[in-house]
């Protein structure tokens, strides 16, 4: 019975977790580029409660007698599948459409990754550059920042093709100017391996490998990038929910197990 109630504390521990991770998704439903996690559980360990494996003539038994003591939550796993694209008509939103990741520089100088394009052009002393809402630098395929020269280019003027080339239009010249500039895209063997940051940005771990960079990497398949698009969460409301009534169904069930473990014990006491 005491076993009883500590695999059921177990479970409802283990639910907790998984409500708390649903909240989270919801929450971020309509977060840029977020990708939804789900919960996986495992067993704990099992009892043997017989010592011997064999039956009364020596025969070994078909089946052990073991019983589990509980579950436990082994990973939180990010779902990177694609969001749905919505289109925004800002020239500085991109959405990427493919596994690649934008390349941010952190104030500290490392790089993170993020699949938010909602991006904007920072004012600085001679020009502008791309930058995220919080401020950071977008890297381009060289791992250097994208800044445009106020005395050399129109910001107006600039454009992008689906690989995320930057051009500019040369209204004098009447000409497209390719600027050999590209927004830098990585992908990353294991993407669920990420080190999770707010602000929806991600860092390289030892679980998710180093970044491969698309550009130098020939076996990657080239991510495509849209503008004026911006890439929604991946998150279904109606499959949250029905999560979100299966915990708290087994929730409530755990927290019976408890219940009556307690009532037998109680019954065990009273027995004169």
């Amino acid at each position: 019975m005491v076993r009883a109630l500590w695999t059921g504390a177990s479970g409802m521990n283990a639910q907790q977790v998984s409500l708390d991770n649903i909240a989270n998704n919801l929450a971020n439903v309509n977060t840029t580029g977020y990708k939804k996690q789900t919960t996986e559980f495992s067993s704990l360990l099992y009892q043997k409660l017989q010592r011997k494996q064999t039956d009364n003539n020596g025969e070994p038994k078909p089946v052990i007698a073991q019983v589990g003591t509980g579950v436990r939550v082994t990973a939180l796993t990010s779902i990177f599948t694609q969001g749905i694209m919505q289109e925004t008509g800002r020239k500085n939103d991109f959405c990427i459409e493919g596994e690649g990741m934008f390349r941010v520089q952190m104030p500290d100088g490392t790089e993170c990754y993020t699949r938010n394009g909602a991006f904007q052009m920072s004012m600085d002393g001679d020009g502008v550059t791309l930058c995220t809402a919080e401020g950071y630098p977008v890297l381009d395929s060289n791992g250097d920042i994208i800044h445009f020269s106020s005395a050399d280019y129109d910001v107006n003027n600039l454009t992008t093709d689906q690989y995320g080339r930057f051009s500019y239009r040369d209204v004098e010249l009447d000409e497209i100017v390719d600027l050999n500039i590209r927004i830098g895209l990585a992908q990353f063997n294991n993407p669920s391996g990420l080190d999770k940051l707010s602000d929806s940005y991600y860092r390289e771990s030892p679980n998710s490998g180093e970044p491969r960079y698309e550009i130098e990497d020939p076996s990657l398949t080239i991510s495509k990038i849209h503008a004026q698009y911006l890439e929604g969460s991946n998150v279904q409301t109606v499959d949250e929910i029905v999560n979100l009534i299966t915990t708290q169904r087994a929730y409530e069930m755990n927290s019976k197990i408890i219940s009556a473990a307690d009532e037998m014990m109680q019954q065990a006491n009273n027995l004169r």
